[in-house]
Parts: structure tokens; C-alpha cells; sequence
């Protein structure tokens, strides 16, 4: 059983990105793995200053990573990039400088937005910094998921017309974790 964290992107309390991303926990693939939210809005901002005693925040969210064998990051998009508490998140697990906790994580990119384009331009930012922190990401099946009616049913899971798709994406995510286990 791998233990999965999931980082979310968004803080708002219904979030199609929440909602998104606690669907994907319940697809068939998923059985049988441990996916635990990681909650970064209570993450200070980033300052170097802090790098040589950290927020305990910050120093569980490292642990929460450290201690598992993939991430999942669900990022919506704003202004045509990732928001600023994902940002702020992964610059904080990853300093100070030499002490990252998401280095060889493998890691899943995956987001939806009320637009034609998904979340495609905030996954490619994403990921130039995913590659910079040495983290192996799934490069294939790229998931640009549009939100509209029927994506997540009333019962909290992935609509029928998109069942295949996501699953297949879980599916090939937890290949690359498997594949990187120690």
C-alpha cells in the first residue's frame, strides 16, 4: 500500500479542485492506497529568515512528504499560473537549501478550471518547478480537466464520462510511484 499525499492548490471551502481531488481518492484505482490531504494554508509565507527554525507547520508538512512515496499535486489556475499558497508550499518543503523534503518524490500534475484549457498553463509552470526540485513527474497522460456538469456525481465521485480518463491517469501516477519505490 503507498501512502499518497495530496497537495491541493486551493483554499476555498468548495473548491472544484477539493472536490476534484477527493474523487480521485475514490476511484477503483485508488483501492488499496493511502491518501492523506496535506494542509497548507496554514503555512506561514516563505522567508529565508525562518529556514533555521521553521514554522511547525512547516516542519510537519516535510514530514508528511517525507513520509510518503508520492505527491499529487491538484492545482487550479490563476492569472495563467499556479496560486501563490501552492507556491508558497513547495518553496517552503523545499528550503532551507539542501534540505527538501519533495527531492525524488515522484509526483502527479493534475488540475481542473471552468475553462476550455483546463489548468494547462499552471501544470507546465508547475512542473519546470517540480523538475528543479528533482522530483519524477508523470509526464504522460497529461489531465487538462474542464469543471462542467456531471464531472463529479452527487455522490462525491468522478462522473461516468469521465471515470475512464481520471482513472487511467491514477492508474499510470501509481505505475511511476511503484516503480520508484525504495
Amino acid at each position: 500500500m503507498s501512502k499518497i499525499v495530496v497537495v491541493v492548490g486551493s483554499l476555498r471551502a468548495e473548491s472544484y479542485n477539493l472536490q476534484f481531488a477527493q474523487a480521485v481518492t475514490r476511484l477503483p484505482a485508488a483501492s488499496g492506497h493511502d491518501f492523506v490531504f496535506a494542509d497548507i494554508g496554514s503555512l506561514p509565507l516563505y522567508d529565508q529568515d525562518d529556514d533555521g527554525d521553521q514554522a511547525q507547520s512547516v516542519k510537519e508538512l516535510k514530514e508528511l512528504i517525507r513520509s510518503s512515496d508520492g505527491v499529487i499535486f491538484v492545482t487550479p489556475e490563476y492569472n495563467r499560473s499556479m496560486p501563490g499558497v501552492l507556491k508558497n508550499a513547495i518553496d517552503n518543503a523545499s528550503r532551507p537549501y539542501g534540505d527538501s523534503a519533495w527531492a525524488g518524490k515522484p509526483a502527479g500534475v493534475i488540475g481542473v478550471s471552468i475553462g476550455a484549457m483546463g489548468t494547462a498553463l499552471a501544470q507546465q509552470h508547475l512542473r519546470n518547478v517540480l523538475a528543479y526540485l528533482d522530483m519524477p513527474t508523470l509526464g504522460a497522460p497529461e489531465a487538462f480537466i474542464q469543471w462542467k456538469d456531471g464531472l463529479i456525481t452527487s455522490e462525491g465521485t468522478i462522473g461516468e464520462q469521465s471515470a475512464g480518463f481520471v482513472g487511467g491517469w491514477l492508474e499510470a501516477f501509481l505505475a511511476l510511484v511503484d516503480r520508484h519505490q525504495d
